[in-house]
């Protein structure tokens, strides 16, 4: 019986060995996995940034070619009012009319 004592002992640490090596491998396992996730979250969420980053860059453009459109518009109806306004001083200081294209006549200059 001595005998079946001490192979009983000697069986028992190398099984306890056993398991308590693989569970160091599995915790490190694990640990991997979870910074994996991790560094997957932070990949995905740059990725994310990157691409509103990019659509903030159009948009930034487009409200530029928009001011430079409506500064153009602004010219053109300042263009517009300061002629329709030279016309009405025009008639109402110097008594001037518009000519009447049906009376109009041309005179041709032979060289």
């Amino acid at each position: 019986m001595s005998a079946l004592a001490q192979g009983a002992r000697v069986g028992a640490p190398r099984r306890a060995r056993k398991t308590a090596a693989r569970r160091p491998v599995t915790g490190g396992v694990l640990w991997i996995v979870v910074l994996a996730a991790l560094l997957a979250g932070i990949v995905a969420v740059n990725v994310l940034v990157l691409q509103l980053n990019v659509s903030l860059d159009g948009l930034a453009r487009e409200r530029t070619e928009l001011r430079a459109d409506n500064a153009k518009l602004r010219a053109q109806l300042s263009s517009s009012a300061a002629n329709a306004r030279i016309a009405r001083d025009s008639q109402r200081e110097l008594g001037l009319q518009a000519a009447d294209p049906t009376t109009t006549t041309y005179v041709r200059l032979m060289p």
